[in-house]
């Protein structure tokens, strides 16, 4: 008999002869608020619902000021946590980058203008920076201009070498390559606006006056880096909206087809585009142009050469406000930045396998055991990621200790509340009930899967830490609401 078999035969033995009782040795799944607890019992109503049925349900809660666990259900269970997982990317970066951390994007020259005009390569050099706009190209071609420079003979070369050339990290399936939340990951990458969905443009559809007529299409930023097809139709007033954009795999031939009602407002879509590198160079060139710039050369992709000179420079905000966009608006692009800057400062290279690396290492400072958590990106979006409940809420609660932690829970979207700098992804959920700004939590949306987790105030002052993840699910229609319940409840406490 094997030493563990033989260890159940004793304990067997004490139980028959009543000497333990078989509920001290068998740990319940809900052992710390014990499902008789009057917590356990209004969880359990809640978890009740029809549409958790086949599905698993994973739910710790922790005391804030002492990390003791009040209440789980398959807390020690590994289930995919959607983008949950972001708690543990900006934790990393804040603890090793610092607040103060900013990225940059540069302009270089091999050769010296002479009277005003370039003869050699312009270089536009990125750094990673997520944040970048048209707005900061623009002041880069300003500086250009202020050193008089008027003309550029060479060509425009686009250096994205910060990072690896791999694009797309490893589980992201075909049909989220053209969704803003799965746009390609490049040292050079540009934003549209200020939600900074890097590597993205804003296809803008607005009705035409007459019914039958093909809508009027805006692209914002203006590029000729994507190709349309308006195959989209003028519906009848107060007819149903069926617009759809895609874009053909591999290419920026972007085709637009439905209906938009006539008295409709225009509809805004973002679109992930194929070489955001491309991109970036295409909208540098048209803001150099603005500035009365001339181009000769080719756009092309390399690297700086050695011993060239650097004209210009931009720098993105520190990286305690771009955290705040990246977690209130769960922004996907700027998290797996986050990994390969991680692994090209602070580790052997700007890919996603170093990145990890660095991440992993910081596990045990984060409060995480190793066996309780497996990271394949830094967003969530990998439905391969895996993490424990109890392991989210110890991360919250060990985070409570750090030099960083008000600029992460400043990050964190607070229920209900309007504004959607301040609200974020929770800003129409829990209004008017008693956890309406007393939640500030990372929500989490992937298919058939739901989660949110973060920190609630209780009524009586008490303060929790907690995630509820939600896997298998179906029916996906209530999963919200039924996070959302035990959040108030929480806050009720």
């Amino acid at each position: 008999m094997s030493r563990s078999k033989k260890s159940l035969f004793v304990i067997w033995m004490v139980v028959l002869l009543g000497i333990l009782p078989l509920a001290q040795y068998t740990e319940h799944q809900e052992a710390h608020a014990g499902p008789q607890s009057e917590l356990g019992t209004k969880i359990s109503k809640v978890l009740s619902h029809e549409d958790l049925k086949g599905a698993v349900t994973g739910i710790s809660v922790r005391e804030a000021k002492t990390g003791k666990i009040i209440y789980q259900k398959n807390g020690d269970t590994r289930l995919r946590p959607a983008s949950s997982l972001k708690l543990v990317t900006s934790a990393a970066a804040l603890k090793l980058l610092g607040g103060n951390y900013r990225f940059k994007t540069e302009v270089y020259t091999d050769k010296k203008a002479v009277n005003g005009v370039l003869t050699g390569n312009l270089y536009l050099k990125g750094y990673g920076d997520p944040t970048l706009t048209t707005a900061d190209l623009d002041k880069l071609s300003k500086q250009l201009k202020k050193k008089g420079i008027r003309k550029v003979k060479g060509n425009l070369v686009a250096d994205d070498s910060w990072y690896d050339s791999t694009r797309l990290s490893l589980d992201l399936p075909w049909s989220d390559e053209q969704e803003y939340y799965g746009a390609q990951i490049s040292g050079l990458t540009v934003s549209p606006d200020t939600d900074y969905d890097a590597g993205t443009v804003i296809i803008q559809v607005a009705p035409a006056a007459k019914e039958g007529k093909a809508p009027s299409i805006k692209v914002l930023p203006k590029t000729s880096h994507i190709k349309l097809s308006n195959k989209a139709k003028t519906g009848k007033a107060d007819s149903k909206k069926t617009i759809k954009v895609t874009r053909k795999h591999g290419t920026n031939q972007l085709s637009i087809t439905g209906s938009i009602p006539k008295n409709s407002s225009a509809s805004k879509y973002w679109i992930a585009v194929e070489n955001p590198t491309g991109y970036t160079l295409e909208l540098f060139k048209r803001s150099l142009a603005k500035e009365g710039i001339k181009t000769a050369g080719k756009m092309t992709a390399g690297k700086v050469r050695p011993g060239a000179v650097k004209l210009a420079s931009d720098q993105s905000a520190p990286l305690k406000e771009v955290v705040k966009p990246y977690l209130k608006l769960s922004n996907n692009t700027i998290s797996e930045v986050l990994v390969k800057e991680l692994g090209r400062v602070k580790g052997k290279g700007g890919s996603w396998e170093h990145g990890l690396s660095v991440i992993e290492k910081q596990y045990n400072s984060l409060g995480i055991n190793h066996n309780n958590i497996l990271m394949r990106d830094g967003s969530g979006v990998s439905h391969v990621n895996l993490i424990t409940p109890n392991t989210l809420s110890n991360v919250l609660f060990k985070a409570q200790s750090a030099s960083w932690y008000k600029i992460y829970l400043n990050s964190l979207p607070v229920a209900g509340n309007s504004d959607r700098s301040v609200g974020g992804t929770l800003r129409n959920r829990m209004k008017g009930t008693p956890a309406e700004g007393k939640v500030m939590a990372k929500t989490g949306s992937i298919s058939t899967v739901s989660s949110l987790s973060g920190y609630v105030k209780g009524n009586a002052g008490n303060k929790y830490t907690f995630s509820i993840i939600i896997n298998n699910a179906i029916e996906e229609d209530h999963l919200k609401t039924i996070e959302d319940q035990i959040a108030v409840i929480l806050a009720s406490e």
